[in-house]
């Protein structure tokens, strides 16, 4: 190994223009990257909801309605007319209004009210949209425009459409604060002015080659657009710190220049290639996941970690030792306390410490896998947005409807007639549009007009539109799901097919939840597996792991105890980013406090840990914090937001419990480590620390 290094610092300029390369073009690669907006389109392709997508995209050319838009200050002719304007827009496969199951011409009396008041009512129409998901934020703004400024959408559609509007620019808006914030952070934190810029520009390399490296995967999730660039500079900083740490230590110590990188090489490699490895397991995990976000987030993020780790270990080395002198005239004093007061603090609060560490482990974990979650994208957008303002219009105006598509083989319209009685006997359900209900079972499909027919009826199947007076997710809307389905298995057995919102979001959360365990018992059994090999010991494993999978129970908990919803996306990708990315701190600690231990007694060995490593686990989940702050504080959208927020918190409670609670653990376990770990060889009388 020391060959390799050795040799990679004779070509030093060499290194430099190849990642210069590899940068550049990193950053015109990226912009071919393409991002999708769609959670449907994450589900697994034998998912129920995916065939009968797939199948009606193939039988009747369009998918399930995924917007509603609602008009102002119209009469009926006026709807209809803009009823065909709207339809003749590219990106519309499919609109339906009062007509398609009623007849406008004649009294409006004599329209059922349940079904006057889904689509036209105080002079507004309300008309159901089926956008092409390929084509939804043009299609959006072209109904916009044509529908006017005072038209509301609401729907599926929509919150795609402003995501897709949106998240870009955010996700730069966040880039511009977090960089000179997290540059500030490291300029408090380090002994050199110029230390700081080595850091950013090592991990700016790098992430520029992630980015461009994800045009091999074609096209990745808006979560893993908004998230992988700001997570990969938050979690990877602290490689760079550790090594560059190490370098200054041993000039300090009076070693040449090139021979201190290559100890600081051959010392820190250890803690960052376990550092590392722990954090690409952790993303990794998420690729064993049914809902393919996962594994697009997973295999983007290890990868990320794993360029980071090549440049901080290559690249790095090179940078330092190229501009040692300007690190050497940018000394300053350490603005930073040398945490001396805080090491005697840690020490006299540890048996405290551990016991509220105990009381509190237990109750986190019962209420982490009690919340209550959302699962689907039908209310990303909150309070203080454009999407959110029209969504609460559509539903003032028109009430919460939500529509759902049952397709069953064509054929049989008497059994059609049953099935379609026993769906309206279904309490939430408004009207059911079909050839039976709209033509009856005695009448040939012939006798209807094209047009109509189309909608209804296909090669192989007829379809129902039910509308529904529930939210696109909800208990209710879930029951409607599970009854609906019901009646399908009854009347035709296996070969029935539903489509909707709600069915997606049904099955998204039967994915979803069947993938949480796996994901958690994957991800903790292979780094405590990383962490046996690398730390030789039995025990430490077992305190690291249990240490920070409290702290993202505590953090989890939250929501819990303030009773509020939680996205289920959000709750599962970030037990794997919290446990990956914090565990460094525990890692950090806890090797330190054994080298410690091989010279000083395990007092000593505590307070010299804390005091030697606080500053380091400090900066790492300072920046952390600040990039999932930043998330949250500035997307509007609520999967961001929730995923900031929890990155944010659990980067905080993870530093709490290593700098607090691990010490003790560490101090109260000494003898059981000693005897559990190989090769411990810990002092037995120890010296007093200088």
């Amino acid at each position: 190994m020391e060959r390799f290094f050795r040799a990679i610092l004779r070509h030093k300029k060499t290194v430099v223009v190849l990642f210069l390369i590899c940068a550049v073009a990193g950053a015109i690669l990226s912009t071919g990257v393409k991002v999708n907006y769609t959670f449907a389109d994450y589900l697994p392709a034998d998912t129920p909801s995916t065939i009968a997508l797939d199948t009606m995209k193939e039988e009747f050319g369009s998918g399930a309605p995924n917007a509603r838009l609602v008009v102002k200050d119209v009469s009926i002719p006026q709807a209809l007319a803009l009823k065909e304007k709207i339809a003749a827009i590219e990106g519309i496969r499919d609109i339906t209004w009062l007509d398609d199951g009623a007849e406008v011409k004649g009294p409006l009396e004599l329209i059922s009210q349940s079904v006057l008041d889904q689509y036209y009512k105080d002079e507004k129409a309300c008309f159901i949209l089926t956008i092409d998901p390929d084509r939804i934020l043009e299609t959006y703004l072209q109904v916009q425009k044509l529908a006017g400024e005072d038209a509301a959408m609401a729907g599926a559609a929509v919150n795609t459409a402003a995501a897709t509007a949106t998240t870009g620019i955010e996700v730069g808006k966040i880039m511009m604060l977090v960089i000179p914030l997290c540059f500030i952070i490291l300029l408090l934190t380090t002994t050199s002015w110029f230390e700081p810029v080595l850091f950013m520009v090592t991990i700016g390399i790098a992430i520029l080659i992630n980015l461009g490296t994800n045009l091999f995967f074609g096209e990745i999730s808006f979560v893993t657009k908004a998230a992988c660039s700001i997570l990969q500079l938050a979690v990877s900083m602290d490689y760079s710190i550790f090594l560059l740490h190490r370098f200054s230590a041993y000039r300090q110590e009076g070693v040449p220049v090139q021979d201190a990188m290559i100890k600081a090489i051959r010392k820190s490699f250890f803690t960052i290639t376990a550092s590392g490895l722990t954090t690409v397991i952790g993303f990794a995990a998420l690729i064993l996941m049914e809902f393919r976000i996962g594994p697009d987030m997973g295999t983007v993020m290890a990868k990320a970690i794993a360029l980071s780790m090549v440049s901080v270990l290559i690249l790095l080395p090179v940078l330092a030792l190229m501009s040692y002198r300007w690190i050497d005239k940018t000394q300053h004093r350490p603005l930073m306390p040398k945490f001396e007061g805080f090491s005697k603090f840690v020490n006299k609060i540890r048996i405290p410490a551990l016991i509220v560490f105990l009381l509190v482990m237990i109750p986190a974990f019962l209420a982490q896998s009690s919340n209550d979650f959302r699962y689907g994208a039908g209310d990303i957008f909150r309070e203080g947005t454009q999407t959110y303002a029209e969504s609460v219009q559509v539903e003032k105006d028109f009430g919460k409807t939500n529509q759902l598509v049952l397709m069953v083989p064509k054929g049989d319209t008497a059994k059609e007639k049953e099935l379609s009685s026993a769906i309206h006997q279904i309490p939430q359900v408004i009207e059911v549009l079909s050839f039976v209900d709209a033509a009856g079972p005695q009448v040939p499909p012939a006798y209807l007009d094209q047009k109509t027919r189309s909608k209804l009826i296909s090669e192989h199947y007829s379809r129902m539109v039910i509308s529904v007076s529930t939210s696109q997710e909800s208990r209710e809307a879930f029951a409607v799901v599970k009854k609906l389905r019901k009646l399908g298995d009854q009347y035709y057995g296996s070969k029935y097919l539903l489509a909707g919102e709600s069915a997606t979001t049904y099955d998204m959360r039967d994915v979803t939840t069947r993938d949480m365990e796996r994901v958690n018992f994957i991800a903790i059994g292979a780094i405590f597996l990383i962490l046996l090999i690398t730390m030789r010991s039995i025990i430490i494993p077992v305190i690291l792991v249990l240490v920070i999978e409290t702290s993202i129970w505590i953090n989890l908990s939250v929501p819990y105890f303030a009773g509020e919803q939680l996205q289920y996306i959000a709750y599962l990708i970030i037990s794997a980013i919290q446990l990956g990315a914090t565990v460094d701190y525990a890692i950090l600690m806890a090797s330190r406090y054994m080298e410690e231990r091989h010279l000083y007694t395990k007092k000593e060995a505590l307070l010299s840990t804390v005091r030697h490593t606080a500053l380091s686990i400090l900066t790492s989940a300072s920046i952390l914090t600040l990039g999932g702050g930043m998330l949250a504080a500035i997307s509007t959208n609520g999967v961001l937001i929730e995923l900031g927020t929890l990155v944010a918190r659990g980067a905080v409670l993870s530093a709490v419990l290593v700098l607090l609670v691990l010490p003790g653990i560490l101090y109260s376990l000494d003898k059981i480590i000693g005897k559990l770990t190989y090769q411990s060889n810990f002092a037995q009388g120890g010296k007093t620390h200088v």
